[in-house]
């Protein structure tokens, strides 16, 4: 991390980056699902990237 963070606000990013990953995950999840299994599975893990990245921007901007 290299001092970027506090050590205060770690948890805060954890749990923002988690709700991102599990909200992203199932958006994918959802919209993948009426194209199969096989796509579901795909835009799940796309959503999950996207939820780690949108979790740990708003992180960031809770930390400031």
């Amino acid at each position: 991390m290299g001092g970027r963070f506090a050590l205060g606000s770690l948890p805060v990013n954890k749990l923002c980056i988690f709700v991102g990953t599990t909200i992203g995950s199932y958006a994918g999840w959802f919209l993948g699902d009426r194209f199969g299994f096989f796509t579901a599975f795909i835009l799940s893990g796309v959503g999950s990237i996207v939820g780690v990245y949108a979790g740990w921007k708003i992180a960031r901007k809770f930390d400031s």
